[in-house]
């Protein structure tokens, strides 16, 4: 019989008063109680074995693992689940020897004094991450929910905010919910007026875009501006058409190989942020592109490979979707894509010169799938009349791997 030797508690600003007897019993029956210095300091000197928080935090699992067969209780803030230590531990050690007992989240204390539906808001976490994760979730009308690195996060967030074209926004934050000291505060992000408070925050911003803001929507097909390119740049309508090929699904992993500035990559991430892509480029300044298009179109988690394909590959997670962009007429690099490629997996190829063409083709021909030829027109001026710019066209394979292939 399994027995569950380790429990999480989540503990509100309420302390041990707002504990269930479950989460209790569990405290009191640990020989072995670990958490944060304040956490700790709720509970009176007993004798018992207590570890603050290490860091660097991953040397925490380590060290519980180490005391397997003693019983132990983590303390954590809220819900251990959401964004919390809860999770790095349920991906270590086996449910079937955890419990886990959450205290309301931050998130759901702010939907509640802010009358929010909390499955109609966006929620995230700002700790330890970059701010310009919060831009594939700017959108009109949206509503978000951010927990804060420190005290001066507010008032990045509310800059950042002003600097996207969402100065308008009402931002609110609240200041240790459910306990005693609770208080909260709220301003036009464009006029943020408030000093730094407590470390321990929560951000709600009502977004408002100004007049001139333009959409970036999470669906494919940006304009083409928005990416920093030497040419080297998947054209609006064909990467639309791509990223819908593709068929990108929650943690599914994209290899886009010849990446030129990262935009099929940077589009199959927008479109949820529990996707993930390899961008693969031999090329040091097109690199240097991916990583300032992905840090600025919210999408810094892009991983970035030097090197060419298909040496390149050896060691990356397997993918659920390949997307070719350059490079397709390089001895194997098409065969090594297709023997990668998870079964059920999707690969898209995208040729424009006839020699690609041709292995596109023979490919088609030989494993199946789609082939299709896209041909975009754009108005431009021709004098003082208008006349349509034809760009080149470009020939699409479109295969999924077969789900009992040997391949």
């Amino acid at each position: 019989m399994t027995i569950r030797w380790l429990s999480v508690v989540g503990v509100g600003e309420d302390g041990l008063d707002g504990l269930s007897a479950a989460g209790r019993a569990l405290i009191d029956a640990a020989e072995v109680l670990i958490g944060g210095n304040r956490h700790l300091a709720m509970i009176p000197a007993d004798g018992r074995e207590r570890l603050a928080w290490p860091s660097p935090l991953s040397a925490l699992v380590k060290r519980i693992g180490g005391l397997r067969g003693s019983r132990v209780c983590v303390l954590a803030t809220g819900d251990p689940m959401c964004f919390g230590i809860g999770n790095t531990l349920a991906a270590n050690f086996p449910m079937t020897e955890m419990f886990i007992i959450p205290a309301p989240s931050a998130f759901a204390l702010a939907c509640a004094r802010l009358g929010w539906p909390e499955h109609m808001v966006d929620q995230l976490t700002l700790h330890g991450r970059p701010l310009t994760l919060l831009e594939p979730f700017l959108q009109p009308d949206g509503r978000l929910l951010l927990m804060s690195e420190d005290r001066t996060t507010p008032g990045k967030v509310a800059a950042y905010l002003s600097g996207c074209g969402y100065g308008d926004s009402r931002v609110r934050v609240f200041e240790r919910m459910g306990g005693p000291a609770e208080r909260s505060f709220e301003a036009v992000a464009a006029l943020w007026p408030h000093p730094p408070g407590a470390d321990l925050n929560t951000i709600a911003v009502n977004l408002v875009a100004n007049a001139e803001t333009p959409l970036r929507p999470r669906i494919s097909g940006l304009s083409d501006a928005v990416f920093v390119n030497d040419g080297q740049l998947t054209r609006r309508e064909i990467r639309a058409v791509t990223i819908s090929s593709l068929a990108p699904t929650p943690h599914a992993v994209l290899w886009d190989v010849g990446a030129g500035c990262g935009s099929i990559a940077i589009e199959w991430m927008r479109t949820d942020r529990r996707c993930r892509a390899y961008a693969v480029e031999t090329n040091e300044n097109r690199r240097g592109m991916i990583a300032q298009n992905a840090s600025a179109l919210g999408v810094p988690g892009l991983e970035i490979i030097a090197g060419t394909a298909p040496e390149a590959l050896d060691g990356l997670v397997a993918p659920d979707a390949i997307f070719i962009g350059g490079g397709l007429t390089r001895q194997g690099m098409l065969e090594a894509c297709v023997a990668a490629l998870r079964p059920g997996g999707r690969l898209v190829a995208n040729a424009v010169t006839l020699e690609g063409e041709a292995v596109l083709s023979d490919h088609q021909f030989c494993l199946g799938g789609s082939l299709i030829r896209i041909a975009i027109s754009r108005v431009r001026p021709v004098g003082s009349y208008r006349g349509w710019d034809a760009l080149m066209p470009v020939t699409q394979w479109c295969y999924m791997k077969p789900w009992n292939s040997g391949q």
